[in-house]
């Protein structure tokens, strides 16, 4: 069996609204939180940052962190790395630097930056190698995310299985279970598909991570209506999140829509994120077309 907690957790609903994507949520619990010690102090104000941070509300978190705990400090080069037009080889050069001196590595909010980074930046090695050996759930998890990104359902399942064994009823535990059957395919969409709409019953609403989830999974099983309603739901809350505008052109495509409507989603998606791995992959196949089209040109006008 689980562990059980012993002490009640003063951030639980904090944590569970940002881990299902519902940062505005997590901000109100966090802001009504009154920490009990200087850790839960800590902890709330990680979550209140990453939640201002995934909204893109960067000021206010550099603000802040002006007279911030030092501890917080990291999430300054995430938020540097995550800002329009920033230097990310520098960025990255800087987290390399600062993980091989390792004084930082004690630091789960260091961690955690780094791992994002790195993630973001499809250097899933050099995430998990700062994450090995990490107690903390969320690092469990996020390790959980970089092996299957790898491809590597087997490890991931090791890894599920510990998380199972720290908090097998957490939300984390059940999102990594969600991600895991997604995607392994098989009986197991069936199953992540009712895990993330457990979560929506006991939660309330979805970010676009999970209703990402969600919304491939009930598309797996044929079901492209609700597949639909869950990232139009999650739209309305993250109009601009590539994840959801991909799916809903799939979705459009899918559902009997006119096709200008999958290609304003699409349109919508390539314009304003030019540095998604769909939108370099999907630029990079368009030029590739009219490279190899331009061969078969006739050479002579008719």
């Amino acid at each position: 069996m689980a562990r059980q907690q012993q002490d009640v957790d003063e951030l639980f609903d904090v944590k569970n609204a940002f881990y299902v994507g519902n940062y505005q949520q997590a901000i109100n619990e966090a802001q009504n939180v009154n920490p009990s010690s200087p850790m839960v102090s800590l902890q709330r104000d990680s979550l209140l940052y990453r939640s201002y941070i995934a909204q893109g509300n960067f000021r206010i978190v550099l603000q802040e962190l002006r007279s911030a705990d030092p501890m917080l400090q990291p999430l300054k080069s995430l938020v540097e790395y995550l800002s329009p037009d920033a230097n990310k080889p520098a960025i990255v050069a800087d987290i390399d630097t600062r993980v091989a001196k390792g004084t930082e590595l004690t630091n789960e909010v260091f961690l955690i930056v780094a791992a994002t980074i790195y993630y973001h930046e499809e250097n899933y090695e050099a995430a998990l190698k700062i994450l090995h050996g990490a107690e903390a759930l969320e690092l469990r998890a996020f390790t959980l995310q970089c092996l299957l990104a790898m491809n590597r359902p087997d490890l991931a399942r090791k890894q599920l299985k510990a998380l199972q064994d720290i908090e097998d009823d957490s939300t984390l535990t059940q999102l990594a279970q969600a991600w895991l059957n997604l995607a392994q395919g098989g009986p197991g969409v069936q199953d992540a598909h009712y895990s993330i709409m457990e979560l929506a019953e006991r939660l309330g609403a979805l970010g676009a991570g999970p209703a990402a989830v969600g919304a491939a999974a009930a598309a797996s099983r044929g079901m492209w209506e609700e597949a639909e309603q869950m990232l139009t739901e999650a739209q309305a809350r993250a109009p601009q999140q590539p994840e959801l505008l991909l799916g809903l052109a799939v979705t459009a495509a899918h559902s009997g829509k006119p096709p200008e409507v999958s290609s304003r989603y699409l349109d919508q998606l390539l314009d304003s994120h030019p540095e998604h791995p769909f939108t370099k992959e999907y630029n990079a196949k368009a030029n590739e077309f009219k490279r190899v089209a331009a061969q078969y040109e006739p050479s002579v006008a008719s």
